[in-house]
């Protein structure tokens, strides 16, 4: 969302401007409507070129990461993005009701821990191995899998590599669930100390609230 909010307004910005320019060079200057074409392309591009790497900065500093930090953990979503693209694209090729659920289920539980990273890269540190190993294991099982079950014999050897195949993918299942976790697990903490926090705030208030009453029925 971060991101969508910055791309319009560097547009909004860079825009008006450079078209601004055009119009003074070709109305006030006098300056040939091609040659003024180009240096407002020029200004466009260069104006857009400069915000977003303000706004990198800004967001950079905000995460309180490096630019190298930050374009690698960009360069590790965009991967993983192009990964479960094509588990999506997997789905047509299973065929059993069973089969189809896990795909659904991997492809559900990595689409949340992209998403999570998205929105705080910072959670990157939690779920590497995620990125690195995990959903890779996914991808090339499933697209095992898929191969497996397309095979127009079905001999014992294939069977066996079929019910293989389906216990590993519960595994990986089962890891991806964990790694959903790890991506949650600071906010589940967070969120326990402001309950904590209500929680003896609210106690501490209690015999104030508790006096208040015995007032107001002592005066009654």
């Amino acid at each position: 969302m971060k991101e969508v909010k910055q791309f319009f307004q560097r547009h909004l910005i860079t825009a008006p401007i450079s078209f601004g320019s055009w119009l003074t060079m070709t109305l006030a200057a006098g300056m040939n409507p091609l040659a003024a074409t180009g240096l407002m392309i020029a200004i466009y591009l260069g104006g857009n070129f400069t915000i977003k790497q303000i706004q990198l900065s800004s967001n950079v500093k905000e995460l309180g990461m490096s630019r190298s930090e930050f374009k690698h953990i960009k360069s590790q979503m965009n991967e993983a993005k192009t990964k479960i693209n094509k588990l999506n694209g997997l789905y047509g090729q299973v065929r059993s009701v069973q089969a189809f659920k896990q795909v659904y289920e991997i492809n559900n539980l990595a689409k949340r821990i992209l998403t999570i990273v998205r929105k705080n890269p910072k959670k990157f540190y939690h779920v590497e191995k995620f990125f690195y190993s995990h959903l890779d294991s996914a991808v090339e099982l499933t697209s095992k899998y898929a191969i497996l079950v397309n095979q127009p014999l079905k001999d014992q050897e294939i069977r066996v590599a079929l019910q293989h195949t389906r216990e590993t993918l519960n595994d990986v299942n089962r890891q991806l669930e964990q790694d959903l976790r790890g991506a949650l697990a600071t906010d589940i903490e967070q969120l326990q100390l402001e309950l904590d926090y209500v929680d003896v705030t609210m106690k501490k208030n209690k015999p104030l609230l508790e006096m208040k009453g015995e007032m107001r029925n002592d005066r009654e």
